[in-house]
């Protein structure tokens, strides 16, 4: 397996403030996480600089996907780390949010570099369109 990068640009505009729509955000990367098929996958996330965002399965097991790396509530999300890749891998993600006029516009960056899957390039551009529309739709119903 080489080596491959990949660099997902997303954007989506909310209907609701930037407030709103972070901790839409934050639900839906812990208690409101899913996995394939939209089969409920609970993680948690430690809102500081340097805290974890984690998969626990009780019993001292789990799985680690990355780190905080910056936060400002209603501003901005930065995690890095290997998410859900099991192999030599790391993962930048970015999320920022604009608010104008009562409504966000939600930035999404995923940038990655590894021995990374061509089938995970191609699952995660349309996997996080599906988290970014799902937040979308918890916040405008």
């Amino acid at each position: 397996m080489d080596a491959k990068t990949l660099d997902i640009q997303q954007e989506v505009v909310v209907s609701a403030p930037k407030e709103r729509v972070f901790d839409a955000l934050v639900h839906r990367f812990t208690d409101g996480n899913y996995g394939q098929e939209k089969a409920p996958m609970p993680m948690k996330m430690e809102l500081w600089p340097g805290g974890r965002w984690y998969r626990d399965l009780g019993d001292g097991r789990g799985h680690l996907w990355g780190h905080v790396q910056s936060i400002k509530k209603g501003e901005l999300l930065e995690f890095y780390g290997p998410l859900f890749m099991s192999f030599p891998v790391t993962n930048n993600v970015i999320i920022r949010f604009t608010e104008e006029d009562g409504k966000t516009t939600i930035s999404f960056s995923h940038r990655g570099f590894g021995l990374i899957e061509m089938s995970h390039i191609e699952g995660l551009t349309e996997g996080w369109a599906d988290y970014l529309a799902t937040i979308k739709q918890d916040c405008e119903s």
